[in-house]
């Protein structure tokens, strides 16, 4: 009767904030109108190569991303997780995170996630060409995330996330929250899966390079100046709500055949249909591919890798090699397809022990 409850509590909720943000769905007009974009930046090569659609089965380090409920799914006491990847116009994202099964208590992690602009040339109105200073954009993400075991087949997770953005000396904050739901069924070869992400507050730039000094309008010439503060518009966060659903096909000893798909719901962008399968074999080797649909809910039109959604087919491998009987070392790769930018890829190295 407690896992009835459980389960029926967790779904009810999940289906409220499905409805909310189903409601605030983003039409022509809301798109391209959210801040802090960082967050939509996918962490974790297994998920990624296979086009993000198993937030249904996603484990680890990673899940704090795709889905916080599987971050209680791993296989160690401790599991650290550092990756890399080249993202499109030049920014390079690096990120780490780790996580420790408490017990009964549940599982706890941490991760930073940080964008690297590089340096960018100072221009003014006098100088369209540059200055000769130079500047570098700070884009931070401190999550904390928290995962437990509710029952035998049902996993909850949730984070909260404290986002920093700095541009000169302009600067915005603010805080997110993602949960999410894993449910196994049939013997865990079916599992289903929901997450809710990047609900949160406001976020809008302050800061003293938004104050000039005018003359007053009506005032006589040479009057002295004033000073004047620019005001800024708030935005909201890239709110976003996937289902999805895994199912090994075949799952053996040596070998473990998965497929998965998942509907992503955006505030603020065409919806996404995601397909991936993975193949394991012995535990230690992995081939992914994934492949994603946007559609434009307004015009109930399809795109993929072009002018209208970037992103296309999506491949990677993975590599599990036991240093001794309870230390792993993991290297995944994935590959992804865009339109105008160099191809996205990303790497991930995690240990488990």
């Amino acid at each position: 009767m407690n896992k009835n409850k459980a389960l029926f509590t967790l779904t009810l909720v999940f289906a409220l904030l499905f409805v909310w943000t189903v409601a605030e769905a983003g039409s022509s007009k809301r798109r391209g109108t959210a801040g802090a974009m960082e967050l939509l930046i996918p962490i974790g090569s297994r998920n990624l190569a296979m086009g993000g659609s198993d937030i249904a089965g996603v484990s680890g380090v990673e899940a704090g991303y795709w889905n916080p409920a599987g971050l209680s799914q791993i296989n160690n006491r401790v599991e650290a997780l550092f990756s890399y990847q080249r993202w499109i116009g030049d920014i390079n994202t690096v990120y780490a995170g780790v996580v420790a099964q408490l017990g009964r208590i549940g599982s706890l992690g941490f991760n930073l996630s940080s964008l690297d602009f590089g340096e960018i040339n100072v221009t003014t109105t006098d100088a369209p060409d540059g200055t000769g200073e130079t500047y570098t954009p700070q884009y931070l993400t401190l999550g904390v995330t928290y995962s437990k075991e509710m029952t035998d087949r049902i996993n909850f997770g949730a984070t909260i996330k404290l986002i920093s953005e700095s541009i000169m000396r302009q600067s915005a904050s603010g805080l997110a929250f993602d949960a999410g739901v894993q449910y196994s069924m049939m013997d865990e070869k079916l599992r289903l899966g929901i997450a809710v992400r990047n609900v949160g507050t406001n976020m809008r730039f302050d800061g003293p390079d938004l104050e000039i000094k005018v003359q007053p309008p009506g005032t006589e010439p040479g009057a002295a100046q004033r000073p004047f503060r620019v005001p800024l518009q708030e935005f909201e966060l890239p709110a976003q709500v996937e289902l999805g659903l895994a199912h090994d096909v075949v799952a053996s000893e040596s070998i473990v055949w998965t497929v998965s798909g998942s509907f992503l719901h955006n505030n603020f962008s065409f919806d996404e249909y995601k397909l991936g399968t993975e193949f394991v074999l012995n535990e230690m080797f992995a081939v992914r591919g994934g492949y994603v649909l946007a559609q434009d809910p307004d015009e109930d039109t399809f795109y993929s890798l072009s002018e209208d959604f970037i992103f296309g087919p999506s491949f990677g491998f993975g590599l599990n090699y036991p240093l001794n009987a309870t230390t792993h070392l993991k290297l995944d790769y994935a590959y992804r397809m865009t339109k105008f930018f160099d191809s996205h890829q990303l790497f991930t190295l995690s240990l488990g022990f």
